[in-house]
């Protein structure tokens, strides 16, 4: 029997967490050890399924593959090889065969931008049953994204590191887990400018050394702590953010009356947040949408819709970016949330409404954690099916809810990623 969360709601959080070091960046980060001619450490990294996933990828590959922590990891990747298995390859073995992308079932995974970068540093793409690359004499190039996706700038950013001559990355994505990548591959020894801004420069072929990095901390975890403590009035410290990464997030939770305190590396959640969705200039409805980086994270919008269902006045949710994320909602819908779904991309939400709970499905990493959000803040008891889908983003969470208070418990099948 798959595993499942059985969760006694209505109790409000209290204590302090740490967010986990980000996993989309500790997923590039691990793919670009690939380049390195030298050990690499990673420090900080999650402990998830994702993160087992890509270390079986490097040790497939010849790479030497440690947990040397509970969150260290050690990746020589001197004796790899090429195997049609790792889109890092092309940059370093010249030439891969990938299946279609796989992830959450939230819409379309474009990959048109991963291959027109590409192609313009000189790879050969073929498209069929399976992509196929070639690109052993890549070479700088001035390149605009024709959108700002997040994996086709890391793509790019690593090919042109190992291209000769300067590459300029134009209309490039920023998040933090894109920072966090580039200044990894400066570790190594690359040449990477204008890291935080959409234009990257790299001038490219010079030898990598192996080094040592520490991935920063999970920004969309903060948040997804910032929910639970707002929907269960709860009194959480969430210790060791990165300030200058929380601005849109702090941004969108205060539209909803829910403004935490930062001191230095710690955000103080206070009990008793006023809860009130703030209404636009003239009562109007106000609209929360996500957005490229710096907009409010397309990752967290699921978590604003359970936190907004739990706080006074309506709202207008915006989901600009995947079109079947929003799908969810008919779960929270069935628990008491009052909630418009108006086409695929808008929802409306009216709150403050008492949840109750519910058996559940866990459809996508975020669409799971904002069930576990709002069968937290339900009165009486939830089961969430499907959890493999939240463990492959959030390390332990069961164990380290637990400490703050919530009563949840992991039933049925034990395999997990455990330490």
């Amino acid at each position: 029997m798959p595993p499942s969360f059985a969760v006694t709601g209505g109790r409000p959080l209290k204590g302090t967490i740490r967010p986990a070091g980000n996993k989309n960046a500790a997923l590039p980060i691990l793919a670009a050890t690939l380049l390195a001619d030298g050990p690499c450490r990673i420090d900080n990294v999650p402990h998830i399924r994702d993160v087992e996933t890509m270390l079986a990828l490097l040790a497939h590959l010849g790479a030497a593959v440690e947990w040397t922590g509970p969150n260290s990891v050690a990746v020589d990747a001197t004796r790899a090889g090429p195997r049609e298995l790792d889109p890092a390859l092309c940059a370093r073995f010249g030439r891969l065969t990938l299946p279609p992308p796989g992830g959450d079932v939230i819409g379309r995974r474009r990959v048109d931008t991963h291959f027109l970068a590409l192609e313009q540093l000189g790879a050969e793409v073929t498209v069929g049953a399976t992509y196929q690359l070639e690109g052993k004499g890549l070479r700088g190039a001035d390149i605009f994204l024709d959108e700002p996706s997040v994996t086709a700038t890391e793509n790019a950013l690593m090919a042109a590191v190992a291209a000769r001559g300067v590459t300029t990355l134009r209309n490039a994505a920023c998040e933090p887990h894109v920072q966090d990548l580039a200044r990894f591959l400066v570790t190594l020894g690359a040449t990477v400018q204008g890291i935080g801004t959409n234009t990257l420069t790299v001038e490219g072929g010079a030898p990598l050394k192996g080094g040592a990095f520490t991935v920063g901390p999970d920004h969309i975890e903060v948040g997804s702590f910032i929910g639970l403590a707002a929907v269960t009035n709860g009194a959480v410290t969430i210790d060791g953010v990165r300030a200058e990464d929380l601005r849109s997030v702090l941004m969108g939770f205060e539209r909803l009356g829910v403004r935490p305190r930062l001191d230095g590396t710690r955000l103080i959640v206070d009990v008793g947040q006023e809860r009130r969705i703030r209404p636009d200039l003239g009562g109007h409805v106000p609209k929360l949408e996500d957005g490229p980086w710096p907009a409010f994270p397309a990752d967290l919008i699921s978590i604003a819709i359970v936190a907004a269902s739990q706080c006074e006045g309506l709202l207008l949710v915006f989901e600009k970016l995947f079109e079947s994320r929003l799908f969810f909602v008919d779960k929270l819908i069935s628990m008491g949330a009052r909630i418009v779904l108006c086409d695929p991309h808008r929802a409306v939400i009216a709150g403050a409404s008492p949840l109750h709970g519910g058996v559940v499905e866990s459809p996508d990493i975020r669409a799971g954690m904002a069930m576990l959000l709002a069968a937290l803040a339900a009165q009486g008891d939830s089961v969430i099916h499907n959890i493999g889908q939240i463990e492959r983003g959030y390390e332990r969470i069961d164990e380290r809810l637990r400490a703050l208070g919530a009563q949840i418990e992991r039933v049925g099948d034990t395999t997990t990623v455990r330490r």
